[in-house]
């Protein structure tokens, strides 16, 4: 099948490369030609494992390319899959200018029956303005069908791959039949393919996001209340996760969630709410406990330590979660603005995401070589980022570096009662 993905954000390259992994050949589109250019010559923006060699094979193979021409890969395509950003407006809505001026393009552009396809995360009721722009610049027949993404950075290839669920809305047979063909090869294990209607899917993608970040939020309350009653929160965790109605999956505590999805969907389905008057209640909550965490975890340092001016910190840990480079909405970030207002310096250390703290903060912190060398001097270890390269450290190594010994955990990666035994000052997220 002959396939169109206009965006090469994340989403947009996963789902293009995949694609063509199934045997599709897919025209990649951005209006960033040096993105381009680059995604030619193989340099690939984001760090996902096992990307790199599927875009290399696939446009070896001469089934991926990347384009800026717009029209042309729309007039090559049957499928024509809208992955562009959809960021948060101040309001905490999504911002869908780029979707409908994609739309708009694509109506223009077309010459015969396409499909157009909704990949980006948009709020129910974007498939309607999409359909009405289209129909605006063209007289060609075609279907807007929703299909949200499911991804999880860090492991977005295997998702794709061999995905729980694909869901599609359509209004009509003829596209949802294509897409059921299209995406044949990647449910073969007989995982489904979920044919809703078209409101449906676009909430689909927003409920189950926000519904995870409620897991972390639900989990981060508990852990506050055990910081405060002096209980231990991986005990709870453990006896929650036993009960078979409830499970393991984000359930544990820690500085908060951020990246791409949960605080921009939880915002957009908050706003999605607002303007069918109903107030999204228990979101609303999820959303302000955790803005509240990355300043909670700041408060237990200045607790220890009181003035932080002069202080030095060592923070092992810059991506919003291991596996990826993206810092999107990081809970590092507030925690490490609170520490530098405060006169304090900070050394930091990420397997991949030092170029994106280098944009973010340039030369106010240091980025250092290993996670090692910025404990030199440190009156405290901040782990902000599990990291595996950061679980079994040489803890006697770390102790000989630091001008104090002492560890603030955000992520509840190290026993507490084997560091203090190692002479460490030890503080959790709702541990003892």
């Amino acid at each position: 099948m002959n396939i169109a993905v206009i965006g090469t954000g994340y989403v947009g390259l996963v789902a293009g490369s995949c694609f063509a992994e199934g045997g599709n050949d897919v025209l990649c589109v951005d209006n960033n030609a040096d993105k381009v250019a680059k995604l030619k010559q193989g340099e690939i923006p984001i760090y996902e494992p096992g990307l790199p060699e599927l875009v290399e094979r696939n446009m070896r193979e001469e089934r991926l390319n990347f384009t800026t021409d717009l029209a042309d890969a729309v007039k090559k395509s049957l499928v024509i899959f809208l992955a562009v950003g959809t960021p948060t407006t101040p309001s905490g809505a999504a911002d869908l200018s780029a979707v409908f001026a994609v739309a708009a393009a694509i109506g223009k552009a077309m010459d015969r029956y396409k499909v157009v396809v909704t990949k980006s995360t948009v709020p129910v009721g974007t498939a309607k303005k999409i359909r009405e722009i289209i129909k605006q610049h063209t007289k060609h027949p075609f279907d807007v069908v929703s299909n949200p993404e499911f991804l999880k950075q860090g492991a977005a290839v295997e998702d794709f791959m061999k995905p729980d669920r694909v869901v599609v809305g359509a209004d009509d047979p003829r596209p949802a039949e294509i897409l059921r063909d299209l995406y044949a090869p990647f449910v073969r294990t007989g995982n489904p393919v979920m044919i809703v209607d078209v409101q449906t899917a676009e909430i689909v993608k927003y409920a189950a996001n926000a519904f995870l970040a409620a897991r972390i939020s639900f989990m981060n309350e508990i852990a506050n209340l055990c910081d405060v009653v002096g209980a231990d929160v991986d005990m709870v965790r453990k006896g929650l996760a036993s009960d078979s109605r409830i499970g393991p999956a984000f359930l544990f505590p820690g500085v908060g969630y951020g990246g791409s999805c949960f605080p921009k969907d939880t915002r957009a389905l908050i706003e999605t709410g607002k303007e069918h008057d109903y107030e999204m209640k228990i979101l609303q909550a999820v959303h302000e406990v955790n803005v509240a965490q990355p300043p909670r975890f700041v408060s237990k340092i200045i607790h220890h330590f009181g003035d932080l001016k002069g202080k030095r910190f060592c923070v092992w840990g810059l991506a919003f979660k291991p596996r990826t480079n993206d810092m999107r909405d990081a809970p590092v970030i507030p925690i490490i603005e609170e520490l530098l207002a405060k006169g304090a310096s900070v050394a930091a250390y990420d397997p991949e995401a030092m170029e994106e703290a280098k944009k973010i903060f340039g030369a106010r912190i240091q980025l250092c070589a290993n996670n090692y060398s910025c404990l030199e001097g440190a009156d405290a270890l901040l782990v902000v980022t599990e990291w595996q390269t950061f679980r079994s450290p040489n803890f006697e190594r770390m102790k000989s570096m630091m001008s104090q010994p002492i560890i603030f955990d955000g992520r509840n990666i190290y026993d507490a009662e084997h560091l203090r035994e190692l002479g460490f000052t030890y503080y959790g997220v709702g541990k003892k």
